[in-house]
């Protein structure tokens, strides 16, 4: 039999796995323990936290998608990115990179000033990480390709190639493209993480999480380490992850069509000044997209013109763009990573991964894509970013110490 395609696993993986009725579709579990058969004798399922079907389908499924022996299925995406950071011990060495997602950072850097482990920030786009991986021989080296919110590519061959000259794991955080554009195992990776709150739900409506090891011994210390701090997901949160990855690959198909059409609108705009998008042939890393990814994604970033203040009145003057965190929804979302997603970083750090005040993050979604365009465009006109024309009044917003919460 010929290999399975993906969007015949999203949408095939676990239909008709109940037995007792017949349901075509997985009923939801929601069960916290489970009898035994018998004194000492076990079933499959003895207790929630530990276990739960409709959990190991979803994680069965993903696991399937990237190419992996284990999932595991998470409370957050955050949750499974501290779940990775139990591999190390507090003499051990993470390698991150310098512009990966601010609450990544957040998480790391706090773990460091714990004692918890010894934490390196590099450049991973740059060539000359890969001796500096080399001299220090770190137990897990982190990548976030695209990384947020910039969308910068990480070459993940060299870098795997690299980080197994110098003995250590390699991790990828692969939200931004989800199993549908990006696998990274297939390069060697050893994990993969996901916030399956973003594209494998797809409705922004569960927050959850998900790690993929390479290997089955590697997924059962991940599974032991995530009942061991009880961060298991719940089951009708799996049972809702499941039913929005089913249509995964058919609505990339046309986040991706919107967003490239939408970043080549940015390109020719006389108010935006740098757009970052991977499928643009302008962007620096065009070639590097094309081989290692099967899509571009539904993610756009750009530096409007101006200043603070402009970017604060255009994101407030748009109608069919929600202002909001997080996404991969169907609905578009626009969002300020300097006070917002990447709030949780500090300045310094924040303008060395080029998240300035100026730089706006858009994920765009599924609807009509002449309405998002013409959206954009009333906004830029009644705002005039960068202009002398724009309101005054409209651009005296000021960053107070609200916006510097750590979200």
């Amino acid at each position: 039999m010929s290999e399975r395609n993906k969007s015949t696993i999203a949408v095939r993986h676990g239909i008709e796995a109940d037995k007792h009725h017949g349901a075509v579709v997985p009923p939801l579990y929601l069960s916290t323990t489970y009898s035994f058969a018998d004194f000492d004798t076990k079933r499959d399922y003895d207790y929630g936290r530990s276990g739960n079907p409709n959990r190991d389908i979803l994680a069965e499924t993903l696991a399937q998608l990237e190419g992996g022996e284990r999932g595991i299925i998470t409370a957050t995406g955050m949750s499974a990115v501290h779940l990775v950071t139990q591999l190390l011990n507090n003499d051990d060495t993470l390698v991150i990179p310098h512009d990966c997602y601010g609450g990544s950072y957040r998480l790391f850097t706090s773990l460091q000033k714990r004692g918890l482990l010894n934490l390196v920030v590099l450049d991973l786009t740059q060539p000359e990480s890969y001796q500096q991986i080399l001299d220090i021989k770190p137990k897990v080296v982190w990548i976030e390709t695209p990384s947020n919110p910039i969308l910068r590519l990480t070459d993940i061959e060299a870098v795997v190639k690299t980080a197994k000259r110098a003995g250590a794991l390699v991790a990828a955080d692969n939200t931004f493209l989800s199993p549908a554009l990006q696998n990274p195992i297939k390069f060697g990776v050893d994990i993969v993480v996901h916030s399956t709150t973003k594209y494998i739900n797809g409705h922004s409506d569960v927050v959850g999480g998900a790690v993929i090891a390479r290997t089955a011994q590697l997924g059962e210390e991940l599974a032991w380490w995530a009942n061991n701090i009880g961060i298991t997901g719940a089951p009708f949160d799996s049972y809702l992850t499941l039913r929005g990855l089913r249509t995964l690959n058919v609505r990339l198909k046309q986040h991706q069509e919107n967003a490239l059409a939408i970043a080549k609108y940015l390109e020719q705009s006389d108010y935006v000044s740098q757009v970052y998008y991977p499928g643009l042939e302008s962007h620096p890393q065009h070639e590097l997209a094309k081989k290692q990814q099967a899509g571009f994604g539904g993610m756009v970033s750009f530096d409007i013109k101006g200043g603070l203040g402009d970017s604060a009145a255009f994101l407030t003057s748009l109608k069919e763009f929600s202002l909001a965190e997080s996404l991969g929804g169907v609905e578009s979302l626009i969002c300020h990573p300097a006070t917002m997603t990447h709030a949780g970083m500090d300045a310094t750090a924040r303008l060395e991964a080029g998240v300035g005040d100026t730089l706006i993050r858009i994920s765009v979604g599924i609807e009509e894509l002449d309405d998002l365009v013409a959206d954009l465009e009333q906004a830029f006109k009644r705002t005039s970013p960068g202009q002398s024309t724009g309101s005054d009044e409209a651009k005296t917003f000021k960053l107070t110490p609200a916006h510097t919460v750590l979200w």
